[in-house]
């Protein structure tokens, strides 16, 4: 029998610089506070085992911030500390400046199967536009590193949409991506987003052309389609068994429990969040006290409409009943098996068949967004 599908977020905060387009709880001045942040999580995990029955995993996700820049050992006893299920999924993200046959090794050891590349770019000007600080050489190496440590599944994540970025510089990054050995299982490319109050927000000049982005996804879907990979969520594809079955359990709003400082957690339409800044988060769990900052309760509605604008946004679809009678929607869904799912044309536009299809909600799932 299968075991019922729970998920465990770590979140890391930890970076040595800050991208000028994120967004994320991220600090390049707390390294710190990384042994006590450690110790934190650890805490948490066991007042979730005690206080609430935390559920064996099934998968397990560390994201960042930067993960890759703890101490293998250190992230290892955080990992170590889950209960997990028989044939748990284990994924760590991962800088490719950071990569290391010790750090492998340590991860190995706390059974991390699954590593996720920041590689963004194989081109170095572009590399160097989004302030990413390694180069193309650096990843070569990172994954050789990965496949000879192990890991079972290596991802690489792109960006495209970035100033100075030509249509051949993303054709010659995925191109270079799926020559990487080993070559990766997973592929996840996303469009340059414009986050409020980033450093990007700021600069208009270098803000994204939206025609541009809809020209390199379809790039992307065609080199990646060809090479095998299936596209199953839409800014990820996959050979066949590397689909990402954390993320998998996001869009099909499973429950997971998160970990760490502004980790959220889901369970049956109940969600929460920690306390954003680390130090804070490590007091609140020394102290004792309750590390949630907030939480919301989703309707029976807003399940629904949650629900629906996440599974359109997959390969799986949503179900054909619930497409209305739009001849605007022709070219954007195709209707398969009962189900309609989108053309790569309404992956473009998933917003716009999210808001015709829910025109009740008010949070459509973006497009290309991560």
């Amino acid at each position: 029998m299968e075991p019922e599908q729970f998920g465990v977020y770590v979140h890391v905060p930890f970076c040595s610089s800050r991208c000028d387009y994120c967004a994320f709880a991220t600090w390049t001045d707390r390294d710190h506070l990384m042994e006590s942040y450690a110790a934190a999580c650890i805490a948490e995990i066991g007042r979730a085992v005690s206080d609430e029955n935390l559920m064996p995993a099934t998968s397990i996700f560390v994201g960042g911030g930067t993960p890759s820049r703890l101490p293998g050992d250190l992230l290892a006893s955080v990992i170590g500390a889950i209960p997990r299920a028989e044939g748990v999924e284990v994924t760590v993200e991962c800088n490719p400046e950071d990569a290391s046959a010790p750090l492998f090794a340590a991860w190995r050891s706390a059974g991390v199967n699954r590593v996720s590349f920041g590689v963004q770019s194989m081109v170095p000007h572009v590399l160097v536009g989004l302030g990413r600080r390694h180069d193309p050489d650096c990843v070569v190496r990172a994954v050789a590193l990965a496949g000879d440590a192990g890991v079972g599944s290596v991802s690489a994540d792109l960006i495209f949409g970035g100033a100075g970025e030509s249509d051949d510089d993303f054709r010659y990054s995925l191109e270079a991506v799926l020559a990487l050995e080993p070559q990766p299982g997973h592929v996840s490319a996303y469009a340059l987003t414009v986050e409020p109050g980033t450093p990007l927000a700021g600069d208009p000049a270098r803000h994204p052309d939206d025609d541009v982005q809809a020209d390199r996804y379809a790039l992307a879907d065609e080199l990646l389609g060809a090479a095998g990979y299936q596209w199953y969520e839409v800014s990820n594809w996959a050979r066949p068994g590397h689909s990402c079955r954390h993320n998998r359990l996001y869009w099909a709003q499973g429950d997971y429990r998160g970990i760490g400082a502004a980790a959220h957690s889901h369970r049956s339409g109940h969600r929460w969040w920690n306390i954003r800044t680390p130090e804070r988060y490590i007091a609140a769990v020394d102290a004792g006290r309750t590390t949630t900052a907030g939480e919301e309760h989703l309707s029976a509605d807003q399940k629904l409409f949650e629900g629906l604008a996440l599974a359109l946004r997959t390969s799986d679809g949503v179900p054909a009943s619930v497409v209305p009678d739009d001849r605007d929607l022709d070219a954007l869904l195709e209707r398969r098996d009962g189900r309609a799912v989108l053309t790569q044309q309404g992956r473009l536009l998933a917003n716009e068949v999210t808001t015709r299809l829910l025109p009740g909600s008010s949070r459509p799932t973006g497009i290309l967004r991560r």
